[in-house]
């Protein structure tokens, strides 16, 4: 896989905080799986990490 910004295919596999907003709130989950280009610092998510993260926030705009 290569890195969308600077198309290096240097890109580790980690895990960072991923940080929404909710009206005046913010919303921070930690520990979500990513890849980050060693290149330029992008950081890409799968497309079924975003949909977990997604379902999560979902979630807690329920709850409030």
């Amino acid at each position: 896989m290569r890195c969308l910004c600077c198309k290096a295919e240097k890109l580790k596999t980690t895990t960072k905080p991923y940080f929404s907003t909710f009206g005046e709130n913010y919303i921070i989950i930690e520990n979500v799986p990513c890849m980050i280009c060693e290149n330029c610092g992008e950081i890409l998510y799968s497309v079924t990490v975003l949909e977990n993260v997604e379902c999560i926030i979902d979630r807690i705009k329920q709850m409030v």
